[in-house]
């Protein structure tokens, strides 16, 4: 574990990739010929970064735009920094209070990069991830010297996630994401610095757990996938620590939403069954409803429908036995709204979208105003998919206004530009022209 830890974050970028330092400086000269740029890198070049020597302003240029880095990054961060190697620690900390901490570190000081936009946390590395959230032990470390933290501060900060959270329902990620980093890097301060009691470092673990969520969600809502899945890692890391194994296995659920939408389908279910073999056999019934929930949405993205509706049904069944105050803070929004969701993503998948129209229509009306906003273009789809143009152009205006008034969503856009493309037949249709004038003229999420 120490020895991967220690390797050079261009070491780690370079073997990911699957490159030997000859074809990374081959790659690298290519490049930079392409660039305009005239490199003489080779295998010894490339291994004398790899042990301390930092390339020049040149190498480093071409080397960012082989990686897809932003350019930005390299004056800001400096070498290697800028790198995208986040994944070493992310992935290779111990599953320990320190360990922990160290991630969250990182993530304070690396902000808001995303530097590929899509997932880089996948397949046996993201099994990985699971399996040792379900094994890791159950300690705290002694506090360290700083500060004290009093249970008054903590309770402040809970108040400060929970309206947080409330404003995400209503505007979306975009506009919060400042706001949810800078609150994680005030309770990482506390976490690194402070002395405090047993109970409230736990209290403050179980925070960092939720505001780290907060800020992957707004990420991914967002469109910052790689740096939304960097947010949930931490998060699972943090619930562990915090001896909160319900949040973490509604975190394992959290993060197969990523990994189904970049296409891998299988892995969402190996996450999800993880979250539910793992999760306190006394669950609340909501909690236990929602990760069957999740499970039926897993199964339905693999092709697997019939195994789907079982278990949407048992997700409905749990639910039905839940009571008014038994649902954790960080589930209080969960209910109807999102079962009838699902339920007709599952319906309209299984080629039923008369069917799903209806339960669609009930998720809309529910929805807070960031979910409606997502939702509206898939009730869309399935209106269209049931030659229902006009019912289609009313949903998805409904998500349209929305965005063209307090809402911030890239989820959103993204689904009514998808429904947009399959107006393509209609497209002479003055109202059809009139929907797709308004989506362009939208503003692009900051």
């Amino acid at each position: 574990m120490d020895n991967a830890l220690t390797t050079h974050p261009l070491t780690y970028v370079r073997e990911r990739n699957g490159w030997g330092k000859a074809e990374l400086a081959r790659l690298l000269c290519r490049r930079g010929r392409l660039l305009g740029i005239a490199l003489a890198t080779n295998r010894t070049t490339v291994w004398k970064w790899e042990n301390g020597q930092e390339p020049d302003a040149d190498a480093q240029h071409v080397l960012a735009d082989l990686l897809g880095v932003d350019r930005g990054l390299i004056k800001s961060l400096g070498w290697p920094g800028w790198l995208p190697a986040w994944e070493k620690t992310s992935l290779l900390a111990p599953w320990t209070r320190d360990g922990t901490v160290s991630v969250f570190a990182e993530l304070v000081r690396s902000g808001h990069m995303d530097r590929r936009g899509f997932l880089s946390i996948t397949g046996s590395a993201l099994a990985g991830v699971a399996a040792n959230w379900a094994a890791a032990p159950e300690a705290f470390a002694s506090a360290v010297e700083g500060d004290r933290v009093t249970d008054d501060m903590v309770t402040t900060l809970e108040t400060r996630v929970a309206t947080l959270r409330t404003l995400d329902d209503q505007m979306g990620g975009a506009r919060l994401l400042e706001q949810a980093t800078g609150d994680l890097s005030l309770i990482t301060s506390l976490l690194e610095h402070g002395t405090y009691t047993s109970a409230v470092e736990q209290r403050l673990y179980g925070m960092a757990a939720r505001v780290s969520y907060l800020a992957g969600w707004m990420a991914y809502d967002k469109g910052l996938r790689s740096l939304g899945q960097r947010y949930y890692v931490a998060s699972l890391r943090s619930s562990r620590t915090a001896d909160d194994t319900a949040f973490g296995a509604f975190m394992l659920a959290e993060m197969g939403v990523h990994v189904s939408d970049s296409g891998d389908t299988a892995q969402r279910v190996n996450l999800i069954d993880t979250a539910i073999d793992n999760a306190p056999t006394a669950l609340p019934p909501a909690v236990a409803s929602y990760l069957h929930l999740h499970h039926a949405e897993a199964l339905s993205r693999d092709g697997q429908h019939e195994a789907a509706g079982k278990a949407l049904n048992r997700a409905y069944d749990r639910f039905g036995g839940h009571q008014d105050g038994d649902q954790p803070d960080w589930l209080a929004w969960y209910g109807e709204a999102q079962l009838k969701s699902t339920e007709g993503k599952i319906l309209l998948r299984s080629g039923f979208p008369e069917r799903a129209t209806t339960a669609l229509a009930l998720s809309v009306d529910q929805a807070v105003p960031r979910d409606k906003a997502v939702r509206s273009g898939r009730l869309a789809t399935a209106r269209l998919a049931s030659r229902d143009l006009d019912g289609a152009l009313d949903a998805a205006t409904i998500g349209l206004a929305l965005l063209e008034g307090k809402v911030r969503s890239d989820r959103a856009r993204s689904r009514l530009t998808k429904f947009s493309g399959y107006l393509e037949p209609h497209a002479d249709a003055p109202a059809v022209r009139e929907f797709r004038e308004r989506l362009r003229a939208l503003p692009v999420a900051a």
